[in-house]
């Protein structure tokens, strides 16, 4: 009696010691939902490509998207049919390529400069908290700024979304990386409860 008494002390304090993989996951996907959004089938994605990775180049990217966005978002603020939201965007693609002009000029770059409106724009797989948004080819408003070397920045103009920052985003290799530390660091916590207990009851 006093075995199976000690016995199944081990027991709930070894269940109690593990990591709740199952329920912390959940809770914590639950707990940022409410900030994802999911990307309709139907939509029009804006997607900037810097020239490098270099500093000036990405705070460029930056200055560029902030004028873009606003102007767009405005626009299609009261838009409900994609059809009108592509045509509308579709006649102001020489506007957007105006505002994007005078963002460089404005900031003394001397970089080349592209804008087009199509459907099968090349988008990279992207991690937001916990919803991956897939790779692929969407419709969209592609601006590249020189050689379009650099991170690039990407969100939904229509339904507009770019309220998600997706330059918080990681990629899928950078969420696997992260993953396997964190269950490497839980097997190293659950090897020690076990050694401990060992020890205690040996």
């Amino acid at each position: 009696m006093r075995k199976l008494a000690v016995s199944a002390i081990i027991f709930v304090i070894i269940v109690l010691a593990m990591p709740m993989k199952g329920i912390s996951g959940e809770t914590g996907y639950n707990a940022q939902s409410d900030d994802i959004k999911v990307i309709p089938d139907e939509a029009i994605r804006l997607r900037i490509l810097a020239n490098s990775d270099k500093q000036e180049d990405q705070a460029l990217k930056r200055k560029v998207r902030d004028e873009v966005n606003d102007a767009i978002t405005e626009w299609v603020e009261e838009m409900t049919d994609i059809n009108e939201a592509r045509k509308l965007i579709e006649a102001r693609i020489p506007e957007i390529r105006t505002i994007v002009e005078g963002v460089l000029e404005a900031e003394n770059k001397q970089q080349s400069m592209d804008v087009e409106y199509g459907r099968n724009v090349t988008f990279p797989a992207k991690l937001y908290g916990s919803y991956l948004y897939p790779p692929g080819e969407y419709e969209a408003v592609l601006i590249t700024l020189g050689e379009g070397q650099g991170a690039n920045w990407w969100c939904v103009l229509f339904p507009p979304l770019c309220f998600l920052d997706f330059s918080n985003g990681t990629s899928v290799a950078e969420a696997e990386e992260e993953k396997s530390e964190q269950e490497l660091q839980e097997d190293e916590e659950e090897a020690e409860v076990k050694f401990f207990l060992f020890e205690w009851f040996g």
